[in-house]
């Protein structure tokens, strides 16, 4: 098989590098997640295992890849998992919600689509159009658990919150915190999250408390925002 781990090249990651788009692809065995910058410059992997049925299992690899070095990754993974179908795209989506899990698997839950509804400072200000909930395992390991009425019962009492509506969020301005005080620091990280103005703090702390980093998540506020032009 060819391998999955193969770096071209580790380095640090860029300061001003902030992932905005995302593509996911599956194997028989893995999610693949893409994330790279505005400027097609910055690219990077996260692993995500559908082997376990009850356990979230991450890992990011630690490279920083240009587009062909990331396509030519692409490749290898889907001919070194020909025998059991390939690699296959799944999704573009904008950033991870979170996980979450009831009585029997994880769920990731996904921003497919999103639109712009403000600058600040700079700073586009989105919100969320579209969402999607994947669960991780793959069918062949599911449990019972996972088809069961209850489990089925808390998935339609999640997807009763509608993330359309009054949810926002920016990859590059922290919205959980007033003007003046973004202004006066540039504290960055997982400290952002831990406020109560962050709806999805719990939602994610799984994957920050193992990545260590807050680059596949977005902060998501829950709450009013309107921006007009005056004049």
């Amino acid at each position: 098989m060819a391998s999955e781990n193969e770096s071209p090249r580790q380095q640090p990651r860029p300061s001003h590098a902030c992932m905005q788009k995302f593509r996911l692809y599956e194997t028989h065995s893995k999610f693949y997640m893409i994330g790279r910058d505005k400027t097609r410059t910055y690219w990077r992997v996260l692993k995500i295992d559908r082997l376990d049925p009850s356990e979230l299992n991450i890992r990011e690899d630690s490279t920083t890849y240009t587009e062909s070095e990331c396509s030519d990754l692409l490749r290898r993974i889907n001919e070194g998992n020909r025998s059991t179908g390939g690699l296959r795209f799944v999704t573009t989506c904008y950033g991870i919600v979170g996980f979450i899990k009831f009585l029997g698997p994880y769920y990731m839950l996904l921003i497919t689509e999103r639109r712009q509804i403000g600058v600040i400072c700079g700073h586009t200000v989105y919100a969320v159009s579209k969402s999607e909930m994947i669960p991780l395992p793959n069918p062949d390991v599911q449990t019972n658990m996972a088809y069961s009425m209850n489990e089925n019962r808390y998935k339609k009492l999640l997807c009763m919150v509608d993330l359309t509506k009054d949810f926002f969020f920016s990859y590059s301005y922290h919205v959980m915190r007033s003007l003046q005080r973004n202004l006066c620091d540039n504290e960055t990280g997982q400290v952002l999250y831990e406020t109560m103005f962050v709806w999805n703090e719990f939602l994610t702390q799984g994957i920050r408390n193992h990545l260590q980093n807050t680059v596949w998540t977005v902060a998501l506020v829950y709450g009013f925002f309107k921006q007009v032009r005056i004049g």
